[in-house]
């Protein structure tokens, strides 16, 4: 590390960005008009079975959408279950443009994107899988689309369902008994569940993407309150019949419960072979909860793809449909084809540049030397301080940066831990977000983000005060976990140490870059939802003052996971 004038700790704005006018017009664009293709499948090409019943164990009927090879021949199946309805299909104009689904426009893509007009929301393409030799089986979770009864999502009666439509698909003429399941976010959230409840006819899930717990991963991660996603989520599935709302029960039930717990999946329990996406780029809803499903699930053969592009773009790529498929072939058709390496690492320097993909046995890696920044007056420094310090900011209009100018190339790969030493004035509680961002030659450096936010940081973390107290049984030093179970709000006065756990990421720093720590009590970018993380909006608090301390009796640092160069 070294330390200079550019690299000390200060206030600033860090949430304004430069450059944003052109991304907000190149955003507005892609709303109009999206990146992506949408083809109709060939005649004869795909056989086609709408709203074939599925009766599960309590006699309320599911309905699927079968598509299948043109022949009789017995193949594999790939399922998938969902809300959002199975028959939400791309439509065409009079002109022969595809009309898309809202979330197409809303959450920004990066293109380009190629499908047929039977795939729906975050789903594999039917068209392509019955191609490779596959069934593919679409189907409708209780009180979405048309299946009966009235749905629970994330809940045991969930997976029951899915578990019944799995040994549905497994038992008719036209399958194998081989069932695999393949989608993304909801798509995969369901085959954690579905997994952990072992149905015979279940051989391998690939779940692209997916938190794991509902809590930390979707509507209160480090115990703060997201109110944005879950709005448009509550929009989306306005027409499906369920229990309850998330948005709701969040309101209502600030700290974990039994509620909460109900609604994760025993990971231990799943032991079919899994193909695991975890991104790079879905820090605020699936990238934690996806890489602790691959570190904690029991199969024996199990694979991390990582990546930091957009999250619908790479789903649909053909590297990635490479990969789903050599895994398919391996454990659905049982073909001798060599095994996937057990991870798949992407290393970037910025958005749209990709450094290295290179095989990895591990993670985190076993290499990796996970080195403290700490916190000086003089910026981040790789002496402890000797001499205490600290550093105030108001809460509503400043935020604090400390710097780290690189002196040789360095590759941080894994997740960070941020350790601070906070006091309060005029309050007794503080949502405290931080981020690790890249600067260049004075410039920001943006990566690609969740919901398709194209200006992200490296990695950001959350954290409420009053939920600092640590999970001791999940917490690691590189990854602390808030146990989130009671409200501790800070005494006037009263210093308190607070651990901010900070998403996995792959990232070359350039010699001579700048990785910059920002702290602040709100949310980091802006709120235009042109020039923002669209749709997500965090619940944080707008008053009183904020100190940061460190010092020897005060340690403050950032764990960093440097990963040494390779021998040649």
């Amino acid at each position: 590390m070294s330390s200079s004038r550019d690299d000390e700790a200060g206030h600033d704005k860090p949430w304004c960005r430069p450059g944003r006018g052109r991304y907000a017009l190149a955003r507005l664009a892609g709303m109009v008009r999206p990146d992506i293709s949408v083809y109709r499948p060939e005649p004869g090409r795909v056989r086609v079975e709408n709203d074939r019943p599925v009766v599960t164990r309590d006699g309320t009927v599911l309905r699927v959408n079968v598509h299948r090879p043109p022949d009789d021949t017995p193949v594999p199946v790939i399922l998938f279950a969902h809300p959002y309805g199975k028959d939400d299909l791309p439509e065409f104009t009079a002109s022969g443009r595809p009309k898309l689904s809202f979330r197409y426009r809303a959450m920004r893509q990066t293109g380009p994107l190629v499908f047929s007009s039977l795939t729906t929301w975050e789903g594999p393409d039917p068209v392509w899988w019955v191609g490779q030799g596959y069934a593919v089986v679409n189907c409708d979770l209780r009180g979405a689309g048309t299946s009966d009864g009235v749905g629970s999502l994330l809940s045991p009666q969930e997976g029951e369902d899915v578990h019944d439509l799995i040994e549905w698909a497994g038992a008719q003429p036209w399958s194998s008994g081989a069932v695999g399941m393949l989608g993304v976010s909801y798509l995969a959230l369901t085959q954690w569940r579905a997994a952990s409840t072992r149905p015979p006819s279940l051989r391998a899930i690939a779940p692209w993407e997916g938190f794991t717990n509902a809590y930390r991963g979707l509507v209160r991660p480090g115990g703060v309150e997201e109110n944005g996603f879950l709005r448009l989520w509550d929009l989306g599935l306005r027409k499906v019949r369920q229990t309850y709302s998330f948005r709701r029960e969040s309101a209502r039930r600030p700290v974990i419960d039994a509620w909460y717990r109900s609604l994760d999946p025993d990971l231990s329990a799943i032991e079919v072979p899994a193909l695991v996406c975890g991104s790079f780029s879905d820090n605020n809803l699936h990238s934690r909860g996806s890489i602790a499903g691959f570190e904690r699930i029991s199969s024996a053969e199990r694979h991390l793809y990582t990546h930091r592009g957009g999250k619908w773009a790479v789903f649909y790529d053909q590297e990635a449909r490479t990969a789903q498929l050599r895994f398919f072939e391996r454990h659905l058709k049982g073909r001798d084809v060599p095994r996937l390496p057990r991870v798949r690492l992407e290393v970037r320097d910025r958005a749209d540049h990709v450094v290295e993909v290179r095989d990895e046995e591990s993670w985190p890696l076993e290499r990796t030397r996970w080195t403290p920044a700490h916190l000086t007056a003089r910026g981040l420094a790789a002496d402890p301080p000797t001499a205490p310090g600290s550093l105030s900011f108001d809460v509503r209009r400043q935020g604090a940066r400390f710097g780290w100018t690189v002196k040789e190339d360095t590759e941080l790969t894994g997740p960070m831990a941020l350790r601070l030493y906070v006091e309060l004035h005029d309050a007794d509680d503080l949502d405290l977000v931080v981020g690790v961002e890249k600067w260049s030659g004075g410039r920001f450096v943006p990566f690609e983000g969740s919901y398709g936010y194209g200006r992200d940081r490296v990695a950001t973390g959350w954290q409420n005060l009053a939920l600092r107290a640590l999970d001791a049984g999940l917490s690691r030093p590189f990854e602390p976990v808030p146990a989130c179970l009671e409200r501790e709000p800070v005494p006037a006065g009263q210093v308190v140490p607070v651990d901010i756990a900070l998403g996995a990421s792959s990232t070359l720093f350039r010699a001579g870059e700048q990785l910059r720590l920002v702290v602040a009590g709100r949310w980091l970018s802006p709120r235009n939802p042109l020039t923002g993380q669209f749709p997500a909006s965090y619940r944080t608090r707008t008053r009183g003052r904020c100190t940061l301390h460190w010092g020897p009796a005060r340690p403050a640092r950032l764990l960093l996971p440097v990963i040494p160069a390779r021998a040649v």
